[in-house]
């Protein structure tokens, strides 16, 4: 199974993850991205949070 991934070291805690994809991202109150732990991912949400993040710092991964 896929599964999203947020390499931290390169994130710059804009949010941008958790405001198209809030059902994968949360922004922890320590400032940084947690992935829920689903089943399933929803490809196309997690793709547009890919797609706009201007880190560049989520990809996919099995």
């Amino acid at each position: 199974m896929r599964f999203p991934v947020v390499e931290l070291s390169e994130c710059i805690r804009c949010g941008v993850c958790e405001e198209v994809c809030p059902e994968v991202f949360h922004l922890t109150d320590s400032g940084y991205v947690q992935v829920a732990d689903l089943a399933e991912y929803p490809e196309e949400s997690v793709k547009e949070a890919i797609k706009n993040c201007p880190a560049d710092c989520i990809y996919w991964t099995e």
